[in-house]
């Protein structure tokens, strides 16, 4: 099977070290995965026969670039070489879905399947790639998306087939649940934040995290996904956690309870806001943990957890669903 590797940064080279941790498993299995491409908003390494993915991860480490050659436009690089799968891990933009919406685009139009962790293209456009994807008869995944290593996509898609879910509610942004966490502590907002940033759960701009955005696109991957609806990003209501204050946190402790920012998706509910959630339940966890329920009309009450954001951890989804697509193509 032959990839490219769209976006080399945290994820892309957390991808690139699990195929060669998993390579003997991969061979024996599947004939084994190549990277015959992989690029970077500055550069891009292409080979035919295949490219050393840890070769590729210490030239980046090295020197801030994947490969050799400049890059122009990743279009071109999808274009100089044969490959089957496309492995995006370009940064998200929620505006636009950025370039990685029009690569995504690309090599679905060209019958290629694809498998991105980039929230942005499919909170936009879930559907109509859905549908390209489907007339070309090539495959769209993308567990990474919501929950890093958490499986939730997945579980609710393949593994609850024959159950009604009614409803999920999580907690999908582990950098707001520091936060609060630190604020059940005694932390003021603005010290908890800064404490985050320090600890690298933040970036210096958080606004993405803070105000819900990030939990609101997962949140509408999560209804076309799995209820079948059909939704964007600016369908959601959304409240972040900026207006949570000390005086909030001490309210809800009064009553035995914690604040934490939800997401919760159903057939008629698409909502993003701080939530009361008693203590003991399992979406009143704290640290940087994603933590799902999912309600099932016949297996009840389902909890997950998982890490919902790291280089490792992120490329485990994206190994999950490279084995899914070969295991189908197979």
């Amino acid at each position: 099977m032959r990839l490219i590797i769209a976006g080399f940064g945290t994820v892309g080279q957390g991808f690139a070290e699990a195929l060669s941790k998993r390579a003997d498993m991969l061979s024996s299995s599947y004939g084994g995965v190549k990277i015959v491409a992989a690029f970077d908003s500055k550069s891009y390494a292409a080979d035919k026969n295949g490219l050393d993915p840890i070769a590729l991860v210490k030239r980046k480490t090295d020197t801030g670039s994947v490969g050799a050659d400049k890059m122009k436009d990743g279009i071109d690089v999808l274009n100089s070489v044969e490959y089957d799968i496309l492995v995006e891990a370009s940064p998200t933009n929620i505006q636009t879905g950025g370039d990685g919406l029009r690569y995504i685009e690309h090599a679905l139009r060209h019958g290629k399947d694809v498998i991105t962790v980039n929230k942005g293209p499919l909170a936009l456009k879930f559907k109509e790639l859905k549908k390209l994807a489907d007339r070309k008869k090539a495959m769209i995944r993308f567990e990474g998306t919501v929950g890093g290593a958490m499986p939730i996509i997945n579980l609710c898609c393949e593994d609850l087939k024959g159950e009604k879910v009614r409803s999920i509610r999580g907690i999908f942004n582990g950098t707001c649940n520091f936060i609060l966490g630190r604020m059940d502590n005694g932390l003021p907002f603005e010290q908890a934040l800064k404490e985050a940033q320090y600890m690298g759960y933040a970036e210096s701009d958080p606004s993405y995290d803070i105000e819900g955005i990030d939990t609101a696109c997962k949140v509408v991957i999560l209804a076309n996904s799995v209820f079948k609806r059909n939704v964007r990003f600016s369908d959601v209501s959304i409240t972040g956690i900026a207006s949570v204050n000390a005086e909030a946190i001490a309210l809800a402790a009064d009553q035995d309870m914690v604040i934490r920012l939800i997401g919760e998706v159903s057939d008629t509910v698409l909502e993003v806001s701080p939530r009361l959630i008693p203590k003991g339940h399992p979406l009143s966890i704290s640290g940087t943990l994603n933590t799902a329920q999912i309600i099932a009309d016949m297996a009840g009450p389902i909890t997950i957890s998982g890490k919902g954001a790291g280089r490792i951890e992120t490329a485990s989804a994206i190994l999950s669903d490279l084995i899914a697509v070969m295991e189908k193509r197979r």
